[in-house]
């Protein structure tokens, strides 16, 4: 039977004469084109196979292995009932007032900033994906929150143009308050593509669309007062230098600083940057240490408290939410207005940038001090060296400037602004209704 299968492997498919050909070297060759031909079909087949799992897989999430682009998705906007919505949230309802796209709605400063544009009767609409760097269930109750007050939050990403274009076709936002972005300065060492994506890329995006809008929308943006980086002389002033990022977070914070001046001087956008410093407070994110401090402390957790070389002490200047809220209210209302049209610059254009801070810096040892007072726990301190992860040793903010141009006064100290926070917190996560992580 074998040597009948042999046999029929050298007839060819073919009619037509054939003669036999013993030679060994023609029939090694024939067996060998045999095998190739055999191995092409199968290559063949298995890319087809390849092909039609590609094509058929779901388009929705076209990127699901790759964390720096999590946040594309396709989100569902468009038609009437939608555009209904949009208009209606961003209807401005006071004689003077402003219509606000919010980017980052959902965030931790998005939230707070919204409601209180809400509050005075401008338009606002916001702008989120619900990307999931941390709890999106806590970004999914601020949009609850939102939407109570009249705030309708659009799910899509600052990198999607047509959603974007979308947005400005149904609504002639007089203003932008960017907010989105991807925050921490330890998360960008696992994944640095996050940063880019948001922070330059996005940014980029959302200053195209604007630039080409008529007419263009003067931006406020949020950037960091991580662009100081590993400046000494204190405290830090618009002034001093932000060329020594010390993480990838602050240097896409200065780059975006960067892009902002170019479209400024080639498009003629009314741009102005504020540099947060250290915001904490009522509907906080889970990343930031008070946060994560009181989540440790009440659970029985030792927690990590940096020192700096020569047991040098760590100090942020942290600034409470209701404070910052009233700088980037006062940024929005001081904004002039873009020269562009169109995408072509008629004239100059206003450019800013301003420190947002409490200026009392605060050792980070103080804050657990008052959290183990509120909590009326003790907390299990373990006190170890400032890691090279981009953490710099202190910030303190110089806020001359925009107490001079914003009339911004911080009002609130650490130690108000921290009780207001753990009632928040007690309030949030009791019962068992919520999971602190």
């Amino acid at each position: 039977m074998s040597k009948q299968m042999s046999h029929l492997d050298n007839i060819p498919s073919t009619p037509g004469k054939f003669k036999m050909d013993k030679s060994p070297y023609i029939h090694n060759r024939l067996r060998w084109h045999s095998s190739l031909a055999k191995l092409t079909f199968w290559s063949f087949m298995f890319l087809g196979l390849i092909l039609i799992f590609f094509f058929r897989s779901p388009s929705s999430n076209p990127l699901p292995q790759d964390p720096s682009r999590r946040s594309l998705r396709t989100y569902n906007w468009g038609g009437p009932a939608w555009e209904k919505r949009v208009r209606s949230s961003a209807r401005i309802r006071s004689r003077n007032g402003i219509s606000v796209l919010v980017t980052g709605a959902a965030g931790f400063v998005g939230t707070h900033v919204s409601a209180a544009l809400k509050r005075r009767g401008d338009g606002v609409l916001g702008l989120d994906n619900f990307n999931d760097y941390y709890d999106p269930s806590l970004k999914r109750t601020r949009q609850a929150l939102l939407e109570r007050s009249g705030v309708f939050i659009v799910e899509g990403d600052i990198n999607d143009s047509a959603l974007l274009r979308k947005l400005f076709e149904v609504v002639a936002f007089t203003h932008v308050m960017h907010l989105a972005a991807q925050a921490g300065v330890r998360y960008a060492m696992e994944n640095p593509g996050s940063y880019v994506h948001s922070n330059i890329a996005g940014f980029v995006n959302l200053l195209e669309v604007c630039k080409s809008a008529n007419p263009q929308p003067a931006i406020v943006w949020a950037s960091s007062s991580s662009v100081y980086g590993l400046n000494t002389k204190v405290p830090f002033s618009e002034r001093d230098r932000t060329d020594q990022p010390a993480s990838l977070y602050a240097a896409t914070k200065k780059a975006g600083e960067e892009i902002a001046h170019t479209y400024n001087h080639i498009y003629g956008l009314s741009l102005t940057g504020l540099r947060f410093f250290t915001v904490y407070g009522p509907w906080g994110r889970p990343d930031m240490a008070y946060f994560f401090f009181t989540r440790d402390i009440l659970k029985g957790k030792s927690i990590s408290v940096f020192e700096a070389a020569n047991h040098g002490t760590v100090a942020r200047d942290f600034t409470y939410i209701d404070d910052i809220v009233k700088g980037c209210l006062a940024a929005l209302d001081t904004a002039e207005k873009s020269s562009g049209s169109g995408g072509k610059k008629k004239g100059p254009a206003q450019l800013r940038v301003f420190n947002l801070g409490n200026t009392s810096p605060v050792p980070v040892s103080d804050l657990v001090s008052i959290l183990e007072r509120l909590l009326k726990v003790n907390a299990k301190r373990n006190i170890m060296k400032l890691p090279r992860n981009g953490d710099v040793q202190f910030t303190h903010a110089n806020i001359s400037l925009a107490q001079r141009e914003l009339g911004y006064k911080p009002s609130t100290d650490l130690q108000t602004g921290l009780k207001k926070f753990v009632r928040w917190y007690l309030s949030y996560y009791s019962g068992g209704q919520k999971a602190a992580g």
